[in-house]
């Protein structure tokens, strides 16, 4: 990935902790965007064939990851083909969601590194997206010159549909927005991840 991005280790696994926001980031707020509620969110998830779960930052922040496993576990047993896209450097630190998740006893044969995912999002049918953001960031393919140009990201608009679990519209650690929040077939969730992810549970268990 560094040899990518033309940078060395450790800029590529720090450079995005002191990097600038972006002048437009404050723009974010006036543009439209999709949102959604947690029975959207589960009435999509019900009549998926395959999802793919992204966990970025945001799902450690809120300790969420048992919450997630309780959700792809309900999926799985409505016959969903379920799997988690693994970035390797989301979090604080390379491994960082492969610990969380293990913490939560996710099943190893569901996680899904980068080039092993990559390929299966066209066929997938929701990408969802949870407290991550500079990993799946297109800006890394389209924009030269920004922070994360040349990093190898999730393709995850290449999914039917993408779900944003987010607190916010402010954007990840590289102080850039993402154009992807902003694609009409993108659904934004707001709110704590734990308390989206449990009200979405609920939800599909209704269905």
């Amino acid at each position: 990935m560094a040899e990518a991005m033309g940078r060395s280790l450790f800029g590529t696994l720090f450079g995005a902790f002191t990097a600038k926001a972006s002048d437009q980031a404050g723009g974010a707020e006036t543009r439209p965007v999709k949102s959604g509620s947690p029975d959207d969110v589960a009435i999509l998830l019900n009549y998926a064939r395959r999802v793919v779960i992204v966990p970025g930052f945001g799902l450690a922040v809120a300790q969420a990851q048992h919450t997630v496993r309780e959700l792809a576990d309900l999926m799985t047993a409505k016959g969903i083909d379920v799997a988690y896209g693994i970035h390797p450097v989301a979090g604080r630190m390379p491994g960082h969601m492969n610990v969380l998740l293990a913490e939560a006893n996710v099943p190893y044969e569901q996680l899904a590194e980068m080039d092993e995912v990559n390929p299966t999002f066209p066929q997938t049918d929701v990408a969802l997206i949870i407290g991550a953001n500079d990993v799946v960031n297109p800006a890394a393919k389209n924009t030269p010159g920004c922070p994360i140009y040349g990093m190898p990201i999730l393709d995850v608009s290449q999914a039917g549909n993408v779900i944003f679990l987010k607190r916010s519209m402010r954007p990840g650690f590289a102080g850039i927005e993402n154009e992807l929040l902003f694609d009409p077939k993108t659904t934004l969730l707001f709110g704590d991840a734990k308390a989206s992810l449990t009200k979405v549970v609920s939800a599909l268990k209704a269905l």
